[in-house]
């Protein structure tokens, strides 16, 4: 009997996070395949992943941002309790573009960031003109620069709770003399920062490859469960 009670147990916890839907956003340049060891450790904890592609490189940040509604609408056909969202990159900016225009959405609860240039990223200020730089982002590597006038800065406020998470360590040495901080190699760790993040941590990690370390992944997951990551010194080293 006790047997029986453990296991119906199991099942109905297993049903619980299944009513939850977590949409994975690449970023620039990317695919599906950069997000999917963070899709197998959320779908081994019960949520319903939708890791989503899009063509970033051939349209706008405006454009690009519909997939957001897209996503909404496939999670909505499984009728979750919540939705929330993982993004990587510009995968962040189309999140926050969306919602510009969408002003909220009863079942969004948490977006984590992983290396969002919300501020813009100085690479883009230096190279935009250049054209193996146009070829290689397309017209939404043209939007993300850190003028004040641009669109990274007129987007408004989430209204869901935010995590941020910044790498403070270049896998991209050559672009170092572009920035005055601590950055990931593409974007500036300050750069990531949103007014209205409710927690916020760096990690020993690039950009490139920041959605594949297992210590992101444990705080994306910490994240997703409690609505803040994990503070503690050993978590912050390069996994």
């Amino acid at each position: 009997m006790k047997l029986i009670i453990a296991l119906l147990f199991l099942v109905l916890q297993s049903m619980a996070y299944a009513q939850e839907c977590v949409v994975l956003l690449h970023g620039l340049g990317r695919s599906t395949w950069s997000m999917r060891q963070m899709q197998s450790t959320l779908e081994k904890q019960k949520y319903l992943v939708i890791n989503q592609n899009y063509l970033s490189r051939e349209k706008s940040i405006p454009e690009l941002s519909q997939i957001v509604g897209e996503t909404l609408q496939r999670c909505e056909k499984f009728q979750p309790t919540a939705i929330h969202f993982v993004t990587h990159s510009l995968g962040g900016i189309l999140v926050r573009a969306y919602f510009h225009q969408h002003p909220t959405h009863p079942l969004v609860k948490r977006v984590v960031m992983l290396g969002a240039p919300n501020r813009g990223s100085e690479v883009v200020d230096k190279f935009k003109n250049s054209w193996w730089f146009k070829w290689m982002t397309g017209p939404a590597g043209q939007q993300l620069g850190t003028d004040t006038t641009g669109l990274l800065h007129q987007l408004k406020p989430l209204p869901f709770e935010v995590g941020i998470i910044a790498g403070n360590s270049s896998s991209d040495p050559w672009f170092a003399a572009l920035f005055n901080g601590a950055n990931d190699g593409k974007v500036s760790v300050e750069s990531t920062k949103l007014p209205e993040m409710k927690d916020f941590i760096e990690v020993e990690n690039g950009h490139t490859f920041m959605a594949n370390s297992r210590n992101v992944i444990n705080q994306v997951s910490a994240f997703l469960a409690t609505g803040s990551f994990i503070k503690k010194q050993h978590l912050a080293t390069r996994k």
